[in-house]
């Protein structure tokens, strides 16, 4: 658990995003079971923030493999899909 002079907050003390005190009077804003939020601007900035991770995470995947998630691959022809593939030997500047 916590360390010296250090001690657990529960999960319902403080919105996950600003910090703020969740009063027990007013709603809780929920998110992925158990991520609190003082409001639904904070749930929704965190789940914007989520998702954006989750597509850089799967872009770095495909720069990483050589080839564009499933979705964007199928909308792009066969000169598009060329250009975002990656040879050995070659340098990549994001």
């Amino acid at each position: 658990m916590g360390g010296a002079g250090h001690h657990d907050v529960h999960f319902l003390d403080a919105c996950f995003l600003c910090r703020k005190p969740l009063a027990s009077n007013r709603d809780i804003f929920m998110y992925r079971g158990d991520t609190a939020f003082c409001s639904d601007e904070c749930r929704s900035a965190q789940m914007a923030a989520d998702e954006a991770a989750e597509r850089n995470k799967a872009m770095a995947s495909a720069v990483t493999h050589g080839a564009l998630p499933a979705r964007e691959a199928e909308a792009e022809g066969p000169r598009e899909r060329e250009r975002g593939k990656v040879r050995a030997g070659s340098i990549l500047a994001l």
